[in-house]
């Protein structure tokens, strides 16, 4: 990328933002499509940018749209399940598609590069899963965004929805599945790129790397002082906005810049592993994203699936995620990140959430008690016929979950939060899941919250009205639109293919 690696010659920029992954990148096109006369900085730790969470590789869902994805639909005591969050997901997916058609109709991204067609499917075993799984396509499916779910319990049918979940499969096991083949994998790693290099081409972006954020302070003027230090020399800069989106090392540099909204904040560090399959004749005989159903007492954040990736291009199979545990709050992090995080504004949140979240405790010390041969049994659940030398284990992200100071003391939080000063100079985003496949919502936010006075400017909704025809609608309320911008994006990303 031909980029450059040093601040320019001068100091001042109209935002800066912290960590090169996807959130940054895509606040930072944002704000390029709403004002093209804007100057950027972006700084990011290591040598490249979408290194961290944002890689394929650490990813652990990669196209995020509540389809198959059974944590984000709890049952409720009613019997009911509760549909709402994949609701909302699946509305903010849709936004992130309808970003990449605009961009893609305008030859700024080529969208093959990241973005691969792949069907969604839900898949459980047992009366008791089954029964949920029905309950949840016959909820789902009522609602336009979720009217192509198909639903089987057809053995022949599903073999032919996933030949290698099925091949040597008990034939007594009671089994379903849903299936949505509007589906997608999606690398954010090189999405992260491409938009990256776009920006490049425009002028208005100085990318930073190898580079870190020390500090940061607010002057007497609202502008703050963001304090670099780089590989051979430091330097200062000044901005009168700063984004956090440095994935887990956000919190640390949320809790120094001292705004009162970042008290209470800690955060509990989570690590991941997959099985990884790179054989490719067996990854050409999958091509799903398939999702399970987490075990009793189990937290959300370990549903199983077994997904076909596309990894800078290479087609793989990966199985997990398996967790683990480590203080570090980056992959590339320190092992003190973890203790230097503990303040006493967040201490007693931290120690209530420890007390409540004992099975998650226990989740993790079991997760880390396994070996080799525990993980391919749950693998063989998975895919029966399935051989231990065909896969390898290896390290996925981190990820750092939300503790949050409530009424009702220290809670765990599992998803992800936008913490933005009350002068609305400064946001940071915390946690984790799902993340980057809502990346433009997220950030539509922020500028909601942070830049309110342009977004209610008739200059900057008309341009968000062009590269958002549905910006201001409510796509959930709205079948007609829904189908106007599926239409849209499918035609333009190629989703029918």
């Amino acid at each position: 990328m031909n980029v450059s690696e040093s601040v320019g010659s001068e100091n001042f920029y109209d935002a800066v933002l912290v960590g090169a992954g996807i959130m940054s990148a895509t606040l930072a096109v944002l704000l390029n499509e709403l004002d093209p006369d804007i100057k950027l900085l972006i700084v990011e730790r290591l040598s490249s940018p979408g290194l961290e969470s944002s890689s394929a590789a650490n990813n652990a869902g990669t196209g995020h749209a509540a389809n198959c994805e059974l944590n984000y639909t709890p049952m409720k005591p009613d019997g009911n399940v509760d549909i709402s969050k994949a609701l909302e997901i699946n509305k903010s997916f849709e936004n992130s598609l309808e970003l990449w058609a605009s961009l893609a109709e305008q030859g700024k991204i080529e969208p093959s590069r990241f973005l691969n067609c792949v069907p969604h499917i839900s898949f459980v075993w047992g009366e008791s899963d089954v029964k949920f799984l029905w309950q949840r396509f016959s909820q789902l499916s009522n609602h336009n965004g979720f009217s192509n779910m198909e639903w089987s319990t057809d053995r022949q049918e599903l073999t032919n929805w996933m030949p290698m979940v099925m091949n040597g499969r008990n034939p007594e096991q009671i089994v379903a599945a849903t299936r949505i083949n509007r589906g997608t994998d999606i690398d954010f790693g090189s999405l992260t790129n491409a938009y990256l290099e776009n920006l490049n081409r425009t002028g208005c972006l100085d990318l930073v790397l190898s580079t870190e954020v020390v500090n940061l302070n607010q002057d007497v003027n609202k502008e703050w002082n963001i304090f670099l230090q780089g590989e051979k020399d430091s330097k200062i800069v000044k901005t009168p906005f700063v984004f956090l989106g440095a994935g887990g090392g956000a919190l640390s540099l949320l809790q120094k810049s001292s705004i009162p909204e970042a008290l209470g904040y800690g955060g509990f560090p989570v690590s991941g592993q997959w099985l990884v399959c790179s054989d490719v004749q067996l990854a050409q005989n999958h091509h799903a994203k398939v999702y399970g159903k987490a075990k009793v007492g189990s937290p959300p954040m370990s549903v199983p699936h077994l997904d076909s990736r596309w990894i800078s291009g290479q087609r793989s199979l990966l199985f997990g995620p398996f967790a683990g545990f480590s203080t570090k709050f980056l992959k590339s992090g320190s092992f003190s990140d973890l203790f230097r995080s503990v303040k006493t504004t967040n201490l007693a949140p931290m120690l209530q959430v420890g007390f409540k979240n004992f099975d998650l405790i226990k989740y993790l010390f079991n997760q880390l008690r396994q070996d080799d041969l525990d993980r391919f049994a749950s693998l063989k659940e998975f895919l029966p016929m399935a051989s231990l030398r065909d896969w390898t284990l290896s390290i996925a992200g981190q990820r750092v979950q939300i503790i949050k100071n409530s009424s009702q003391g220290g809670v765990l939080q599992m998803g992800t939060e936008v913490v933005t000063s009350s002068d609305g100079t400064l946001a940071a985003l915390l946690g984790a899941s799902p993340g980057a496949s809502t990346a433009v919502t997220i950030m539509l936010e922020v500028l909601r919250r942070c830049w309110s006075d342009k977004m209610s400017s008739e200059d900057w909704k008309t341009r968000l009205k062009n590269l958002l025809p549905s910006f201001a609608k409510e796509l959930s309320n709205e079948d007609d639109l829904l189908l106007k911008m599926r239409e849209r994006s499918d035609t333009i990303l190629k989703l029918s293919q």
